[in-house]
């Protein structure tokens, strides 16, 4: 693959996460409804992720809805519920085409019954894509994501012969959402707020983090191409010397 904007791709993260944030600033800033701040980070979306899957990178992480978003009114919650379902429906084919391979992290369960058979017929036929991996983060929360997977290791010491003194880093990987994934090397958020909101705890450990005060639906390529390069330039030393 050609470098592109000056980006190497032997230094390109093998994992970006992002933090979708500032939609509901970015309606209110034009005086509409905070929905429509989120229609329009939709079309933010489907450009990340044509522009990953053209980069290489292996795997995306979009943080579409918090465990916290729940408390949002429930107007909002339900467009979400539903320009997500229009998202894994109208999209479909194109990611398919794309060699996109949807998956799904967070308490699904949660989820509405209609759009978990969505997300799950879209996880089922992409499921053998072997392109850019998206991770939809739904009903997602670092905390919750380690308090599941430590109820999961619970029930396994108790019905076989694990025992505590084999719960170890390894063990612990196994049972989280991102199993068999690489863990994030960069994590971007938008719209200058600088925390990670409980997304990622566990597997962000050591992610680079980059933080841009621009809102989540003027995000463009150009400046998503800026983060990737920063990213590049940046040493990586895992605490050590």
């Amino acid at each position: 693959m050609a470098i592109t904007n000056g980006l190497d791709p032997k230094q390109l993260p093998k994992h970006v996460g992002i933090i979708m944030d500032g939609n509901g600033r970015w309606a209110k800033k034009r005086g509409l409804p905070r929905v429509a701040g989120h229609k329009e980070g939709a079309k933010t979306v489907k450009m990340i992720v044509r522009t990953s899957g053209e980069l290489g990178i292996q795997v995306l992480s979009l943080y579409a809805f918090s465990t916290e978003n729940w408390q949002r009114p429930q107007e909002e919650v339900r467009y979400l519920m539903g320009l997500l379902t229009e998202y894994l429906i109208s999209e479909l084919d194109e990611l398919m085409a794309e060699d996109v391979k949807i998956k799904a992290i967070g308490d699904l369960n949660a989820l509405p019954g209609r759009v978990l058979k969505i997300l799950e017929n879209a996880m089922e036929k992409t499921a053998y894509n072997k392109g850019l991996t998206l991770n939809l983060a739904l009903s997602y929360g670092g905390r919750d994501e380690l308090i599941r997977s430590t109820r999961k290791i619970a029930l396994e010491i108790k019905s076989t012969n694990l025992t505590c003194e084999e719960i170890n880093e390894a063990l612990i990987r196994a049972y989280l959402d991102t199993k068999d994934q690489p863990d994030p090397d960069l994590i971007i958020r938008t719209s200058g707020e600088m925390r990670l909101s409980n997304f990622l705890l566990f597997q962000g450990a050591y992610a680079e983090l980059w933080f841009t005060n621009t809102l989540w639906p003027d995000f463009t390529k150009d400046e998503y191409l800026k983060a990737l390069l920063e990213y590049s330039k940046r040493t990586r030393r895992f605490g050590k010397a």
